[in-house]
This record gives structure tokens, C-alpha cells and sequence, in this order.
């Protein structure tokens, strides 16, 4: 019997016990060990993971991908290195470091794995080494960094990993950070496209997100304060697409907005670069947008214009340039 094939079809992750019961001995099992199809990350288990791989380190530490690790293994939208979070039953014992099973946890040295005491009960004779999704974006939206927490619920929507069911229970369960679903959106397409929108609204800019601007179907990544268009370059998508871009960003000048189009690398290592030229531009078109650095009180009248927002741009109605309360009595304007 293929017993790296059985393994495979039950997740990848057996124990010995329900290999027996699916019909597989052990001069099978120690075939395909001689043989390199099947791993064993702990006593009893087998498994078609290679070692270096996460679930594999995980089942070695004892437990199941949670958090962020689980994000990243499913190929979500994770920035950054992370220690490797495993999730492992309440009453877990013989815990491992995750490079070597013959090593205590408790004795291994920069072991650089952060174990969560959450899951009610081991695996029970299979496992796919990842918790369900649902608990994994939880783990993340209370230990993350916002930006990043908003990053992975912007991913489950945009791929359909969550539906929306799932998300209202996921949006009850957190509470008080119940904001950060609301602040996820399901159309956004990227990981820096989803930075760039968290830090410009952190920034105290209104940003709308696939913005029509012809009469056609085009649509722009981000528009902020309803004058600048922002479309993030990450090499997956734009490295075979300069001159499209180039005529997109001429369509967008043609259409009244200033065309911003920062490289995924700018928004990943020198955002206050791209929020310094978002906020240039915009006071070169009479907005006034640092009001939270000035200080509200310190204006003598709100954020004006010197024109309107462009025709046909969607959706229509003038940004709420006062985000963050007009100092009482404070005149509304010339």
C-alpha cells in the first residue's frame, strides 16, 4: 500500500493507529520513511510535510498553525517575519522544540515559536497542521499591528476565504476591536494596496477604494480626498506593464486627478515618503490636510478648495475635510 498517498488524502497527517485502520502496516509506513515520502514529526505521527515546513514544525512542537503563521502558510497577505505561533491543547504535555523532537521545549535555545494554550483537544487521529482560518484571523486581529490585523481580513474577503457569515460571527466575537472588520474592504487587490489605504485613513484622510473614472469600466486602486489617485506597483502585476500604466496615469491626469503611483517597496520601507508627496499634492490643490498635526483650534477657517472634484468621478460628494472636530465657535469659512 502508498502509504504517503493515504496520508496525503486524510491532510497530511496521519497516526499510526488510523494508518492500521486504513489498511497500511508498518513495513509500509517504514518504506515510505526509507523511501523519504513520509516524515514523522512526533511519536506515532507521519506525515507527507517536509521539515521545514511550518505545519510539520508545528505538529513537532505539539500542536496546530494559529495566528499569523497559519496566514502565511495559507498564503494570505503577511508582512514581515514572524515567530511561528502554534496552538496547542490545554492540557498538552511533552511539548518539542520545533527544529529537533528530541529536545524539550523548555530546554531548547531561540526557538524563536510562540505556543497559545487555546485549542480544546489534540487531533484526533488526522490533521491538516493549520487551525480553522475563522480562529486563526481572530489570534491575529488581538495580537497584531492594526495595519497587518486589517491586511489579512482585507485578504479572506478579497479571496472568499471567510463569507460573510463567517464574518459577522468573526466581528461579534472580537468586541471592542469589532472595528477592524469594519475597516476591511472585500475589493482590495494587494497587500501594499491594503497599507497604503490603513495609513492614509490613520493619517486622518478620507480614501474611497475602486473608483470609476470614465465612462468605461477602469477603475482606480484608491482616491484620496477625492483628488489624488493612488495605484500601488508591486512587480507580480506591473513588472510587463509600464506602458499600460503610463497611459492610465495620463487617463487619470485627463480626468482632474493627480496620478500617484508609489512601488510596493515605497509603501513596504519609505511610507512617509508616499504620504508626504499625498500630502503635497493635495495642499498644491488648496486642501488642508494636516489638521491633526497643527491643531484644529490654531485654524482660522476649515479646508477649502480652489475646485471641485472631477465630473463622473464616483462617488460623488465633496470629502469630509474635517475629520477630526472643528474647534467651538470656529468661523465656517470665507
Amino acid at each position: 500500500m502508498d502509504a504517503a498517498h493515504l496520508v496525503a488524502r486524510h491532510g497530511g497527517a496521519l497516526d499510526r493507529r488510523r494508518l492500521h485502520e486504513l489498511g497500511a502496516t508498518d513495513h509500509d509506513l517504514r518504506r515510505a520513511l526509507r523511501a523519504g515520502s513520509l516524515n514523522r514529526p512526533r511519536r506515532g505521527w507521519y506525515s507527507t510535510w517536509a521539515e521545514h515546513d511550518r505545519r510539520f514544525r508545528a505538529m513537532r512542537v505539539g500542536g496546530r498553525l494559529t495566528g499569523i503563521s497559519a496566514v502565511a502558510a495559507l498564503g494570505g497577505w503577511v508582512l514581515g517575519r514572524h515567530p511561528l505561533h502554534i496552538a496547542v491543547p490545554t492540557n498538552a504535555a511533552r511539548l518539542r522544540s520545533q527544529w529537533r523532537r528530541d529536545v524539550r521545549r523548555g530546554d531548547a535555545r531561540n526557538d524563536d515559536s510562540v505556543v497559545h494554550w487555546v485549542a480544546p483537544a489534540h487531533d484526533r487521529s488526522s490533521s491538516t497542521g493549520i487551525v480553522d482560518l475563522a480562529e486563526a484571523i481572530e489570534l491575529v486581529c488581538r495580537i497584531e499591528p492594526a495595519e497587518q490585523a486589517i491586511a489579512v481580513l482585507d485578504w479572506a474577503r478579497r479571496s472568499g476565504r471567510l463569507d460573510r457569515l463567517e464574518l459577522a460571527a468573526l466581528r461579534e466575537r472580537l468586541g471592542p476591536l469589532r472595528w477592524l472588520v469594519d475597516a476591511s474592504v472585500d475589493d482590495c487587490d494587494s497587500l501594499p494596496e491594503s497599507l497604503a489605504r490603513t495609513r492614509l485613513r490613520a493619517a486622518g484622510l478620507q480614501v474611497s477604494t475602486q473608483v470609476s473614472f470614465t465612462e468605461g469600466t477602469e477603475r482606480i486602486d484608491l482616491v484620496v480626498e477625492g483628488a489624488i489617485a493612488v495605484e500601488v506597483d508591486g512587480d507580480e502585476f506591473h513588472r510587463d506593464r509600464f506602458e499600460e500604466d503610463r497611459a492610465r496615469d495620463l487617463a487619470i491626469t485627463r480626468a482632474g486627478l493627480h496620478a500617484l503611483r508609489p512601488s510596493a517597496r515605497r509603501v513596504f520601507a519609505h511610507w512617509r515618503e508616499v504620504q508626504d508627496a499625498a500630502s503635497r499634492a493635495l495642499r498644491e490643490r488648496g486642501i488642508l490636510v494636516d489638521l491633526h498635526n497643527s491643531g484644529v483650534a490654531q485654524l482660522g477657517r476649515p479646508a477649502t478648495r480652489r475646485e471641485s472634484a472631477p465630473p463622473g468621478l464616483l462617488p460623488r460628494g465633496a470629502p469630509e475635510l474635517w475629520r477630526h472636530g472643528r474647534a467651538a465657535g470656529a468661523p465656517q469659512g470665507e
